[in-house]
């Protein structure tokens, strides 16, 4: 519902008499309130999806009393006034959720760049005792042809294969649910890497798809099951992140300090568990407050 329209409307019924030299300023306040409206609404709601905010001014159900035309001049003033403090604090809320984020940004990408230098490292010393070895003398090795395959997957585990091609691969004719479902049937069955592939390839086709936001979720969960937190980190916060209102937003978040945990980065694990509760205050009171609760004793949050 428009809110000059909303406005406008009561002023209608109300006044009977002609307008007063007021209502310029008044309705020029009633514009600006809801343009600013719009704009805050669009970062509470980037998605859009028709959820706007209604303004608090009851409908018109039965004729309005006669009143005059100045004490109908200054109730609408008073909800103006009061539709400006709301706004206000609506603001307020954003603003202080978008700092929030930032900050838990800064620190995982801090995070991200520390593991890097802490694998190039490692990468660095393997070969730096090279030289050290080649100085005793022992008898050659025979050439290894490299097949550019990883060790692992030179021989398949047929009975991995067996049970892997056992699980049912939909076909209802919906690509994405049918990606989707088949990747959750492999992350149950404790196939993670195929459940990744899966899942992957899924998002790579309908990133945009309304219940992206479930897989994506659902791929950060295939990476920390696998016992792979650091990669999990990026999936659970490019969830948030990219769709801060959908629908498994808030539980990426949650799996997210989850995942710090496990990385030992306890104080960005609380951060994550206090942007949930601040960004999700529905979530947190109902079908995660448990996870949460355990997930900060396990962090050791205060």
């Amino acid at each position: 519902m428009n809110y000059r329209f909303a406005i406008i409307s009561s002023v209608t019924l109300a006044l009977s008499t002609p307008v007063f030299a007021q209502d310029a300023n008044i309705d020029g306040r009633v514009g600006k309130l809801e343009k600013e409206m719009r704009a805050v609404q669009r970062q509470v709601f980037p998605n859009g999806a028709g959820k706007f905010v209604e303004p608090e001014i009851p409908s018109q159900t039965a004729p309005a009393p006669t009143t005059s035309s100045t004490s109908a001049t200054a109730d609408l003033t008073a909800r103006v006034d009061a539709l400006e403090a709301q706004l206000a604090t609506l603001t307020g809320q954003v603003e202080l959720q978008g700092n929030g984020m930032r900050g838990l940004e800064g620190r995982l990408k801090a995070i991200e760049t520390q593991m890097a230098a802490q694998t190039a490292q490692t990468e660095a010393v393997m070969p730096a005792a090279a030289p050290a070895a080649a100085a005793v003398t022992l008898p050659k090795p025979k050439p290894v042809v490299a097949t550019g395959k990883p060790a692992l997957t030179a021989k398949p585990n047929p009975a991995r294969i067996a049970a892997v091609a056992a699980v049912e691969r939909p076909a209802t004719g919906d690509m994405f649910e049918d990606g989707y479902t088949y990747g959750y049937r492999l992350w149950e069955a404790k196939f993670y890497p195929e459940a990744q592939v899966t899942l992957e390839e899924t998002l790579t086709k309908f990133p945009k798809h309304k219940r992206a936001s479930y897989a994506r979720n659902l791929l950060g969960r295939a990476w920390l099951d696998d016992k792979k937190p650091a990669t999990a980190v990026k999936v659970f916060y490019d969830n948030y992140k990219t769709e801060p209102r959908g629908d498994r937003a808030p539980d990426s978040l949650f799996f997210l300090g989850s995942a710090l945990t496990d990385l030992g980065k306890r104080a960005e694990a609380c951060e994550a568990f206090g942007e949930l509760e601040r960004a999700y205050p529905d979530a947190v009171t109902s079908r995660l407050v448990e996870r949460i609760a355990a997930g900060k004793t396990r962090a050791k949050c205060k």
